[in-house]
């Protein structure tokens, strides 16, 4: 193989259609060297790639250019300041996603300074259920800001697939949260008492959406519920009374073009205080409603 810089093989990989910030994250990868170092290319954009390591950068760009994850190619991914590693058995965490956990966790860190909670020498653990897991996200963001906020809690994260419960456990025994156990169960199948809060950012794509397209490499089950993207939405909402405790809080992600019609369907099921929450994009990105006190 002909020696090649890190310039020219960051330009050989926009060749192939590479967004600028996806070589450089690709080419850290094969240098071995972290993601927030971007900084070492410009400062190194003249020096030799080792052989190994320039043929390891164009198997790598040659994934990305067919369609291939940037995640699952890198095996990580930062979600809400934690670093999970992801593979094709999950999703990949979305930005997006974060809207739904910053909610849970302002409706959460509320109830925990009420009076109530002040007034007892041992707070009572809030109860926390994540529906569809996958990577284990959701459940991992608000287990870690609640013990930074050293706020007792207890989380469940359910998933159906086995093979995403095994992803989400390795990511919690390797940041070293504890408190948060797993459960394989259709939505809330298996699950068994109540909750102060359900999240879930269950599959919401419509069957026939062309965007599918796009998204080949991620796990069809995840992504898909039915003609309009709503049917394990309305199966998550119809179960959840049942799950909650007294004014507990259900939250859900869905479409960009969905949010009028969650509500709805939470307001029929006889839901409270019902609203959604935009994302970074100004987009209504989760609803979500309190059940009667």
């Amino acid at each position: 193989m002909t020696p090649i810089t890190c310039d020219q093989a960051l330009a050989a990989a926009r060749a192939l259609g590479l967004e600028r910030l996806d070589a450089q994250l690709l080419l850290l990868h094969a240098l071995g060297k972290p993601a927030d170092a971007r900084a070492w290319l410009l400062a190194h954009d003249t020096d030799v790639l080792a052989e190994y390591t320039a043929g390891q950068f164009q198997t790598l760009s040659l994934r990305r250019a067919a369609g291939e994850p940037l995640a699952y190619i890198v095996g990580s991914k930062e979600f809400f300041g934690l670093d999970l590693q992801v593979d094709s058995r999950v999703l990949v965490p979305r930005p997006d996603t974060e809207t739904l956990v910053q909610w849970a966790l302002d409706i959460l860190l509320a109830t925990a300074i009420a009076p109530p909670q002040e007034a007892l020498e041992t707070p009572v653990a809030l109860e926390v259920l994540d529906l569809g897991t996958g990577s284990g996200a959701v459940a991992l963001a608000i287990a870690h800001s609640l013990q930074a906020a050293s706020r007792p809690a207890r989380l469940l994260a359910v998933d159906a697939s086995t093979d995403a419960l095994a992803v989400a456990r390795a990511n919690a025994e390797r940041l070293g949260l504890k408190n948060v156990q797993f459960l394989e169960s259709s939505w809330l199948q298996q699950v068994s008492g109540r909750f102060a809060l359900i999240a879930s950012n269950p599959p919401y794509i419509a069957s026939a959406d062309p965007h599918l397209a796009a998204l080949t490499h991620e796990p069809l089950q995840a992504l898909t519920a039915g003609a309009d993207g709503l049917d394990d939405i309305r199966q998550i909402i119809a179960q959840a009374p049942t799950h909650l405790q007294p004014g507990g809080w259900l939250l859900l992600e869905h479409g960009y073009d969905q949010a009028r019609r969650v509500r709805e369907l939470l307001a029929n099921q006889g839901f409270g205080q019902v609203q959604s929450r935009q994302d970074l994009a100004s987009i209504e990105r989760c609803s979500g409603g309190q059940w009667p006190a």
